[in-house]
């Protein structure tokens, strides 16, 4: 390492979490026994209830549903240990064999416990309803409403087995791929061996030509590694479109909105609604271009800061603005938060091996959530610190629920890590008195929900668009998906940004498009959600925090539009985006003013 590289000192280089909570390491005794007990446990499950499900009356078929929630707790428990570990560092051979292992412990369980889904979805549905409503049922109402949906798409038990145990050496395998193969690679960058994290952090400095470099050394990787790339995007999109056929889902979509409790009548109009104001992207980006002095706006200088030389923010001051915005907000999420700092549930020190990006990972009901992050002393690191604690709280809340339904479809998962975001915004923007400070942050802040919003449906649309050539012309180069990919971002940028003819490569390193295909609208879907939601908080704050944590800690126990209507927003209107947007204009508007003045 270069001793300008070890000069840069934020904090966050020994902030690693500490998993014991799960288990003390590949060797701890204890993962051995547990990884004997959940098999055991799974084959005396299917013993015990294997051809009986549809004969069990409300009180058994619950006490079938306490014990199928052990059985996934423990199983989630060893998967959620196996990949946290990886993921600090992916070069690690034992890291990744417990990794293998557990995903093959994983589909044997599986295969064990799916004649419960099949049996289910067979019962007739007015028994199935009488099941729903009954008293005895009510805590796990939600999950067996919204399980019947899938009744058109579940295989027979049989095939149901094949396609598990075929998962393990298909689809996750190549994820798996992909993620160590990024995770190993060197980018050179004036002289240096650097991560791609690290690199790609370059692109948010205000010296362009370290931007340009930055640019170039990305792009020289990716271009280099494009024909591994290239074929695990094809094999990853040829098995969802095996998956679906075999399932009966009549577009690559349809099962992510299924996934999400949404449908695709909101989805079209989340996405018609956002392509629409593409122009409030060109409009902004052109105000930058001035900002920044620029003769011409390129796609690396997207993500510039207006001011230079922008201070490196330490790890303490970083937890402290968080911690300060959380508890300003509502005590309880200000203590929960703590507990993350002071238990050690954070890892953000940035080192060799480790992924790339940033989550917030809910583990098991039985433990806790952990954030994963790599801190770079940026204030977009802040933000994304605070994105990923929103995730936290919520996952932390929403433990009471259960297995079954502590986890929120994508759609509102995105919610409470956005209002952190946002929580964190408002208390700079109060205590900033320089207004060309303030112009910043907002500049930031607009940059932000740019890549939240406009960026991440744009790539919906290059998902739509690769998936669907996928399936009518066969395999597909690597200069055709770039094609797609430069079609949909020339769509979203206009003539505001130049896109080099390099960016064209940029779709190979985004590992949303193969960890959860379909994912990215959530993140639009969220971000103006929150808008409008922080919106109704400074117009009515009487009781909202309230009434917010009270839908952090419901989880995924009602359908998304119930939990929302709560907080007096209908998101199943189709104008319902246009409020988020009318608040990012007004942002737009807002920063277009303050530059006029300064």
């Amino acid at each position: 390492m270069s001793e300008k590289t070890e000069n840069k000192k934020t904090g966050a280089e020994n902030i690693n979490w500490d998993l014991s909570d799960l288990y003390a390491s590949n060797e701890d005794p204890q993962l051995l026994k547990d990884k004997k007990k959940v098999l055991e446990e799974a084959q005396a499950f299917s013993d015990s209830y294997r051809g009986k499900v549809s004969g069990l009356d409300a009180k058994s078929f619950k006490q079938m549903l306490d014990e199928y929630e052990e059985i996934l707790d423990l199983s989630g428990k060893i998967g959620s240990f196996a990949y946290l570990q990886w993921s600090t560092d992916t070069g690690n051979t034992d890291y990744g064999k417990l990794v293998a292992e557990t995903n093959e412990l994983s589909s044997e369980i599986s295969q064990k416990l799916v004649f419960l889904d099949v049996e289910w979805l067979n019962i007739p549905e007015e028994k199935a309803q009488r099941l729903i409503e009954n008293e005895a049922l009510s805590t796990y109402k939600h999950y067996l409403e919204s399980s019947r949906r899938y009744k058109d798409h579940v295989l027979e038990e049989g095939q149901e087995k094949i396609m598990s145990a075929k998962s393990v050496t298909g689809r996750s395998a190549w994820v798996r791929f992909f993620d160590e193969t990024l995770g190993a690679a060197k980018f050179e960058l004036d002289g240096e061996e650097l991560s791609e994290q690290e690199v790609l952090s370059k692109l948010h400095e205000s010296d362009r030509d370290l931007r340009v470099r930055a640019h170039a050394s990305l792009t020289k990787k990716f271009k280099e590694l494009s024909r591994q790339l290239t074929f695990v995007f094809n094999t990853i999109l040829a098995d969802k479109s095996t998956n679906d056929k075999l399932r009966k889902y009549d577009s690559w979509i349809d099962s992510r909105n299924l996934a999400n409790q949404t449908d695709s009548k909101t989805v079209n109009a989340l996405v018609e609604s956002v392509t629409s104001k593409y122009e409030l992207v060109q409009r902004y980006y052109k105000l930058k271009r001035d900002l920044l002095g620029l003769d011409e706006m390129k796609d690396y200088d997207r993500y510039a800061p207006i001011m230079k030389n922008e201070a490196t923010i330490d790890w303490s001051s970083a937890e402290k603005m968080v911690l300060d915005s959380y508890s300003n907000f509502h005590p309880k999420m200000g203590e929960i938060t703590k507990e993350f700092f002071d238990k050690n549930w954070i890892d953000a020190a940035i080192k060799p091996g480790k992924r790339g990006g940033a989550y917030s990972a809910g583990t098991v009901p039985s433990a806790h959530p952990y954030v994963f992050m790599n801190f770079d002393g940026k204030i977009r690191d802040v933000q994304t610190l605070a994105h990923e604690l929103g995730h936290g709280v919520h996952q932390y809340l929403s433990r009471q629920q259960g297995v079954l339904q502590s986890s929120t479809p994508l759609t509102t998962a995105e919610t409470a890590s956005v209002f952190g975001e946002m929580l964190v915004f408002q208390k700079l923007m109060k205590e900033l008195d320089d207004p060309k400070e303030k112009l910043a942050l907002l500049i930031g802040k607009i940059d932000d929900t740019i890549a939240t919003v406009f960026r991440q449906i744009s790539m919906n649309r290059f998902e739509h668009a690769m998936h669907t050539a996928r399936r009518e012309e066969g395999e597909l180069t690597a200069e055709r998906f770039s094609e797609l990919w430069m079609e949909q971002q020339k769509a979203l940028y206009g003539n505001a940004v130049e896109l080099t003819d390099e960016y064209g490569i940029w779709w190979s390193y985004i590992p949303h498009f193969l960890h959860t295909p379909g994912y990215v609208y959530a993140y639009a879907f969220g971000e103006l959600l929150v808008l409008a939601l922080y919106e109704e908080y400074t117009q009515r704050p009487d009781g909202f925090a309230d009434r917010y944590l009270e839908l952090l800690s419901a989880g995924g126990s009602e359908w998304p539009e119930d939990l929302v209507a709560k907080m007096g927003l209908d998101i199943t209107q189709p104008d319902f985006w246009n409020k988020g947007l009318a608040s990012f204009e007004r942002m737009v508007e807002e920063a277009e003013a303050m530059a006029k003045e300064i």
